[in-house]
């Protein structure tokens, strides 16, 4: 396969693990150079050493919270003043937060998912798109989710700020019309990373539990679909790919083949 992406410059938020972390491994190795932002610097920083030692890149990295326009502001100027105009940007920060029924829901959960996955990806969209129309090329890719799609019980408010993700992306699409701006959008549905540990406040067991008896995506796996959206041609638009796992077919149905009960083989699975 072609790679279009060496030498780009591409922005990942909440780079610091998961997803994020899967995809700036995925295009060091390929080329780009990175910007990698995240709440946790400490993590951008080791990440950085060790990929740049290993593929020779140019690797920055800010401490950034998506949910503080503030301070979004003052990091897209910073990209400005230090001339690092993303040519991408993957908009990855996101996160669940607790697994209530709506009427029993914690507030400061409802508007950390909020906070961070509606209005932090909107934060960081008003001040990176602008630079990218300026230049007059760019590509947006907003990870979304299988709960984007299908409701299930407990995930209501975090379902909520999918199908808003999902929305936000094809009205991005629609507002950037008559650009050479592109935007997609990468589905992921069961996927193993530390997302599911922080839905359940840390608690590993639990998490841990949640992906026994079949095989879930990993952060790699959806890394290379978005490598696979962002190389594709500069006349072509992924605008969407929904992943799952083989396991599982939608979030009600999922074939847990290490289960000896036949009648719990197939139940709700959050992603």
């Amino acid at each position: 396969m072609e790679n279009r992406i060496q030498g780009k410059v591409i922005l990942i938020t909440g780079a610091s693990a998961g997803i994020g972390k899967a995809c700036a491994e995925k295009l060091a190795a390929s080329g780009a150079s990175l910007i990698l932002a995240a709440r946790r610097l400490d993590r951008l920083h080791n990440i950085r050493q060790e990929l740049s030692e290993r593929y020779r890149v140019a690797i920055d990295v800010f401490t950034l919270d998506v949910r503080d326009r503030t301070a979004v502001e003052t990091f897209s100027r910073q990209l400005k003043d230090q001339d690092l105009i993303p040519d991408i940007l993957i908009n990855n920060a996101g996160l669940a937060s607790g697994l209530d029924p709506l009427q029993s829901g914690n507030f400061e959960d409802w508007d950390r998912m909020i906070d961070t996955n509606i209005k932090g990806l909107l934060n960081v969209s008003r001040f990176i798109i602008p630079m990218m129309v300026e230049a007059g090329h760019g590509h947006v890719v907003n990870v979304g989710s299988l709960a984007g799609y299908q409701v299930y019980p407990k995930g209501n408010v975090y379902n909520a700020t999918k199908f808003a993700v999902r929305a936000l992306s094809e009205g991005m699409n629609i507002d950037l019309a008559g650009t050479a701006i592109r935007v997609s959008m990468v589905c992921p549905g069961a996927a193993n990373t530390e997302f599911s540990e922080v839905r359940f406040h840390g608690d590993r067991e639990a998490a841990k539990k949640f992906y026994e008896g079949f095989t879930p995506l990993s952060a790699e796996d959806v890394a290379e679909a978005i490598f696979f959206i962002i190389n594709a041609p500069a006349h072509v638009n992924i605008q969407n790919i929904l992943l799952t796992p083989t396991a599982q077919r939608n979030v009600y149905c999922v074939d847990r083949t290490t289960n000896t009960n036949p009648h719990a083989r197939h139940g709700h699975n959050e992603v």
